[in-house]
């Protein structure tokens, strides 16, 4: 298991609000989700802070000014995101940043 992981694990089990999202990262990579900006951008709303406890992949375009907190971004969604309205960072920083997971919505 890689460090950035490990740190991961550890910042959401500090925290109760983010204990789903320790166990899905905990459980290995199969439990990961991939999700595509298509659905994020269809289940967000302006403001939201988005978790995928996977990986963004980049089919679809985001309009929305949220911010997309994952473990991975592919280069395309890395992209789209950045030419959106939309941020994207690293899970274990919104973590650190966030720890009672105001605003979040975990997608699965």
């Amino acid at each position: 298991m890689d460090s950035y992981i490990v740190d991961t694990i550890f910042a959401a089990k500090k925290s109760k609000k983010w204990n789903k999202v320790a166990q899905i990262v905990s459980g290995g990579r199969r439990r990961y989700s991939n999700i595509n900006i298509t659905r994020i951008e269809k289940e967000a709303n302006d403001g939201d802070v988005i978790v995928v406890p996977g990986k963004v992949l980049g089919n679809g375009n985001i309009t929305k000014k949220i911010k997309i907190c994952a473990l991975y971004f592919s280069e395309s969604a890395h992209q789209k995101i950045k030419q959106g309205k939309a941020e994207a960072i690293k899970l274990v920083d919104e973590i650190k940043k966030n720890p009672e997971a105001q605003g979040v919505k975990i997608l699965i």
